[in-house]
């Protein structure tokens, strides 16, 4: 099963198209503005409905309340120090 050298050219041109297409891929993946974007995209849609854009009032609930109590956990600490 012996190829001709221009089908081995092919072959090698083929490979190294979808290697910088990979390269591409991982360098866009791994840019720090993509990365930033992606994190804010997923904490608004932990926050807000992606469909009906309301407020996820639960989500929203629970997240104010651990930051109340974390406060609250702090000033208790602090009172106890003094």
């Amino acid at each position: 099963m012996s190829q001709q050298p221009s089908d081995i050219e092919r072959e090698i041109e083929e490979a190294r198209e979808r290697l910088a297409g990979t390269i591409d891929e991982l360098l866009y993946r791994s840019s720090p503005k993509t990365i930033v974007s992606r994190e804010i995209a997923q904490m608004k849609a932990h926050f807000v409905d992606t469909e009906t854009g309301q407020p996820r009032t639960d989500n929203i609930l629970k997240t104010a309340g651990a930051v109340v109590g974390v406060i609250a956990v702090f000033v208790v600490i602090r009172k106890l120090v003094r």
